[in-house]
């Protein structure tokens, strides 16, 4: 089968989706069945790219017309348009993936990756040209799409709930960790070069993009309920790229460093964050919403306590491992945090449920069920 595959997420800073399609990529060239090529913005390229950053120039250009419609709609036909004129000479049994939500017009069969409906269920938690954007591209995807992949049952349900999307033309493909996810990844780095205060063991872990869905004013609060010793012994680090709406967020980092309890690293490059995460004492995951949750399973999969809010998706990523909150109960998350990072018995257990929970998960499986959805609707 000859597939391309949309990779415009594949970017720095990479974030869930870009590791999804970075991952899938990998897993489906090296299958011998597939023809694998890429689209990366209006180039077709027959390597996989490297993730590089964007021009700095375009976040500020971003935000500054956030705000107007009509730029956002010019750039969203222009570029539909482009690509599909670059595609159009393509052997029409060629399968069209696009892997981040957006599938353009095309002549041949498409499939579309759908990771969660957020911009639909939470606008307010996106930036106001990011939601007209994907509302409307995902709409489109829909009706150009022959079979939609999405990345657990719970994004699924949402699918078909939300948007109205018939569920037997639904299939998912649960995301995997990197095999340098595992226990001990952090004994061959001195973390003091990510931070001079870093002790394996001896913190609390948050990896994601700042920004309002992932929660983090409840996590803070949190945190500032705790004994102010307990704070100290385990101080929360936070990994992430600077997002939108997060300025008081950053307000609060700063004082929080200041009183000796937080660590911010920004955004921390992929080949670090395995040892990372071995080194934390607990991985704590506080999301509004989350379509999978793939830090959560990366951090079982290193053999790390795992605490997320209970939500669906980390539900079903976690299974019975771990504990969980009510995502907007600070009280319950004190309890649960206060309790997760000194209790030795439950530390050893979640550690060894997580590591078998983990391991029903791979990209290799993410990639051989994205490719039966492929000989789903390959042309004859």
């Amino acid at each position: 089968m000859k597939v391309i595959l949309s990779v415009d997420a594949i970017r720095q800073p990479l974030t869930g989706v870009g590791r999804y399609n970075l991952e899938l990529a990998r897993e489906l060239a090296a299958m011998p069945d597939i023809e694998l090529s890429f689209i990366q913005g209006i180039r077709l390229l027959r390597d996989l790219p490297e993730p590089v950053a964007g021009s700095e120039l375009l976040p500020v250009l971003r935000d500054g017309l956030s705000a107007w419609k009509l730029p956002t709609e010019i750039y969203r036909r222009l570029l539909g348009g482009a690509r599909s004129r670059v595609l159009r000479h393509q052997p029409r049994s060629t399968i069209l993936h696009g892997a981040n939500y957006y599938l353009p017009a095309y002549h041949g069969p498409g499939i579309v990756t759908i990771h969660d409906v957020s911009v639909f269920l939470l606008p307010q938690h996106h930036r106001a040209d990011r939601v007209r954007y994907m509302r409307r591209e995902v709409a489109l995807a829909l009706e150009r799409s022959a079979l939609v992949l999405t990345v657990s049952e719970f994004s699924k349900a949402e699918i078909v709930r939300v948007l109205g999307y018939p569920a037997e033309r639904i299939r998912v493909t649960p995301l995997g960790p990197n095999p340098r996810f595992r226990p001990g990844a952090a004994e061959a780095v001195d973390l003091r070069t990510l931070h001079g205060n870093l002790e394996s063991g001896r913190y609390c872990l948050f990896i994601g993009t700042v920004e309002p869905r992932k929660n983090l004013d409840v996590l803070l609060d949190a945190f500032e309920r705790l004994p102010p010793t307990l704070r100290r012994r385990y101080p929360l680090v936070l990994c992430g790229y600077r997002g939108w709406g997060s300025d008081a967020l950053h307000a609060r980092f700063d004082a929080a460093a200041q009183e000796g309890w937080l660590i911010y690293l920004g955004y921390v490059p992929d080949a670090a964050l395995p040892a990372l995460v071995a080194g934390a004492r607990l991985f704590v995951c506080p999301s509004l919403y989350e379509g999978f949750g793939l830090p959560v399973l990366e951090a079982m999969a290193s053999g790390v306590p795992v605490l997320h809010s209970r939500i669906a998706a980390l539900d079903e990523v976690a299974g019975e491992t771990g504990a969980s909150f009510p995502p907007l109960d600070v009280d319950a998350l004190t309890e649960a945090l206060a309790m997760t990072l000194q209790d030795e018995r439950w530390q050893a257990r979640a550690r060894r449920d997580g590591l078998e929970r983990a391991a029903l998960f791979s990209w290799r499986r993410c990639a051989e069920l994205t490719r039966d959805a492929y000989r789903e609707i390959a042309l004859p």
